[in-house]
């Protein structure tokens, strides 16, 4: 079995070269991704439940919802993918096993799942099926919802280390 802290490591130590202080490594994958998560991802979940929400009601911001909807949801999915990234890189820096923590797990769960949304979107919906834009749409609420989950456990790991 591959140990990735053992691959990444070399990575690890460049940056660690680098001087970059000790609170930066700790806080700075944190701090980032709460401004990801509560803001983009907030943006994201309301103008696509707006965009369908008020699809009956108001065409006009509905359209314009959904739109900024499919502007922002894929740099959504490409902020958190790079910031996971930082986070599993600031955890070897910091010599922290890698699979140990459910923040690992729910960090990977949330990129699946967005991964398995954007696929529903991308597919067009099958078509357009009403049954798809629901799925698209409640299990977008799941994922941030772990998010959610995923910042607490997030905060917790950092006290911890």
């Amino acid at each position: 079995m591959v140990n990735w802290s053992e691959v990444l490591e070399p990575i690890a130590a460049w940056f660690r070269s680098l001087g970059v202080p000790e609170p930066i490594v700790h806080w700075g994958h944190p701090a980032m991704m709460a401004i990801v998560i509560f803001v983009v991802g907030s943006f994201v979940g309301v103008t696509g439940w707006r965009g369908k929400l008020l699809e009956d009601k108001d065409k006009d911001a509905a359209l314009r919802s959904r739109i900024s909807h499919r502007q922002l949801a894929p740099w959504l999915f490409i902020f958190l993918a790079g910031g996971y990234t930082g986070g599993v890189l600031s955890l070897v820096m910091q010599h922290q096993p890698l699979f140990a923590s459910p923040h690992f797990w729910t960090g990977s769960l949330v990129l699946l799942l967005l991964l398995i949304n954007g696929v529903i979107s991308l597919s067009g919906f099958a078509g357009n099926k009403k049954a798809l834009r629901a799925a698209h749409a409640y299990l977008g609420s799941v994922t941030l919802g772990i998010l959610l989950l995923h910042a607490v456990l997030g905060f917790n790991l950092g006290i911890s280390l």
